[in-house]
């Protein structure tokens, strides 16, 4: 089935899938549910349930057991944009091009939405229809993607280099926390309920490892050179903020140059796998050369 096919169907089975894993609004606390559904449910790129989707249909796994991990990690990502835009992290009033949960409905309420959205990740994630030994590998890869090792962790490092000087070294570290961890626990994800050996694992871990930070990349040169009603979020936010970035490091040349190293690294890892792997190119170019 073409790449295009396959992406129109994973993206109706997850669209389905989240809207039932999320609490109807009318249900009590009903303006939390309603938080909850504004911050999930606006329209974005579902990059991470695509992965998911793709290294398992590499893995030959069963699509409705991927629904239940496609559903978790973007439950995990919902959570760390609302949390990330609060006024005591990245201080932000756009997001999908409307206002960001904190704004709509208030501070307290959009902390709490984040903690529920996240509560439930783990929850759907304990009810994937796989063996008990794989459901825990599963939640253990989600636990560990999310926590001080992985995204919060990198949320931390991000906060501590503004106004510093930080090496190109620790921006790696930082991005490849912040953002490669949830996205390389997404294709773990799709790999472990397909029951891929260790061999193919590594290979879809360093895979995956090269698109996380390629993705953060290209975030760094769109919020350069793309305007907030591209980006559907605050334009110039890093250089505002004196973070580190990789053009302020290395250049915008430098910047591109180093996504195009990126770029070969991910097309020899998926070579050997043939044309099962074209859903996992397609997201990889895709990561590369988007415009928000």
């Amino acid at each position: 089935m073409p790449v295009e096919s396959l992406s129109a169907r994973w993206l109706a089975r997850f669209e389905s899938a989240f809207a039932q894993a999320l609490p109807a609004p009318e249900r009590v606390p009903s303006r939390l549910h309603a938080a909850m559904r504004y911050a999930a449910l606006g329209g974005c790129k579902r990059l991470r349930p695509q992965l998911v989707y793709a290294s398992g249909h590499l893995a030959g796994a069963d699509e409705a057991a991927l629904d239940f991990a496609a559903v978790a990690v973007e439950l995990i990502h919902a959570f760390s944009l609302v949390h990330d835009d609060l006024p005591a992290m990245d201080d932000d009033d756009l997001r999908r091009g409307r206002a960001t949960v904190h704004v709509a409905f208030d501070e307290a309420t959009a902390i709490l939405a984040g903690d529920a959205l996240q509560t439930l990740a783990f929850e759907t994630l304990a009810s994937t229809p796989v063996a008990a030994e794989t459901r825990i590998a599963l939640i253990r890869t989600l636990a560990e993607a999310t926590g001080a090792s992985g995204m919060c962790g990198g949320q931390q490092l991000d906060m501590d280099g503004a106004d510093r000087a930080i090496t190109l070294a620790d921006l790696e570290l930082l991005h490849r926390m912040k953002t490669g961890a949830l996205i390389g626990a997404s294709v773990r994800l799709g790999a472990l309920i397909g029951g891929a050996d260790a061999g193919l694992r590594q290979t879809l871990d360093e895979f995956a490892g090269d698109l996380g930070l390629a993705f953060q990349i290209r975030d760094d040169i769109l919020d350069v050179e793309a305007d907030s009603a591209t980006l559907g979020k605050t334009a110039g936010k890093d250089a505002a903020q004196h973070k580190a970035t990789y053009p302020t490091l290395l250049g915008m040349a430098g910047a591109r140059n180093r996504l195009d190293e990126l770029s070969g690294k991910m097309r020899a890892a998926l070579s050997p796998l043939g044309t099962e792997a074209n859903a996992l190119r397609a997201v990889a170019e895709f990561a590369i050369a988007r415009a928000n």
